[in-house]
């Protein structure tokens, strides 16, 4: 049995290397929302989080370290959901591998959804509740009701999240759909020096 991966890699990096090149011809701003597009989720992902954030430290009462909590809950969201961005959505149709416009969109929805909503929302939790905790800002659960009174304290915060989850799993989803349709574009332009007769 033989071993193809070297002929696998070499047909990788050519669709890489054409992708890469049509992308290139694509007009400016066509150009930037395909390239800048995991930062645009990341950046709601920050948001999400300082939003969260801020409904958890109002929740429990919590009144000190604004900056040391504020800083990480939007630079650890941004930094997670472009990562899974890029990784999910961008590499893939990068290199041909994601080529079906429905799972371009759902896999940006995907990524919106867990990396870039409830993610942040979840990591607010322990963040503030350890705060709450330090500072004694609210009454904490006695051993046994601990599951209860977390979920209990993060139902509204859920709540008022909801349209903020909602409107970033769109967003990705509709993005993803935008990138694999500039990739469609991209892919009809003729190669740069060839004149069509």
């Amino acid at each position: 049995m033989e071993n193809h991966e070297p002929d696998d890699t070499v047909k990788e990096d050519l669709i890489f290397n054409i992708i890469t090149r049509k992308i290139k011809q694509l007009p400016e701003a066509e150009r930037n929302l395909f390239e800048q597009g995991s930062t645009y989720v990341g950046l709601n992902a920050g948001l999400c989080g300082l939003i969260a954030n801020g409904l958890f430290q109002r929740i429990l009462n919590v009144t000190h370290a604004h900056i040391a909590t504020g800083l990480p809950m939007a630079v650890i969201p941004f930094l997670t959901a472009l990562i899974a961005y890029k990784g999910f959505i961008s590499l893939p149709l990068n290199t041909g591998d994601l080529n079906c416009e429905t799972s371009t969109i759902t896999w940006g929805g995907l990524v919106g959804l867990v990396f870039g909503a409830l993610y942040p929302v979840i990591l607010a939790l322990p963040m503030n509740g350890g705060l709450a905790a330090r500072y004694k800002s609210a009454p904490l659960p006695e051993k046994g009701n601990t599951l209860t009174y977390w979920t209990r304290i993060s139902k509204p915060v859920f709540r008022k999240m909801l349209f903020p989850i909602l409107l970033q799993t769109m967003f990705a989803a509709y993005l993803g759909s935008r990138q694999y349709k500039l990739i469609i574009k991209a892919l009809q332009l003729p190669e740069p020096g060839l004149e069509i007769q």
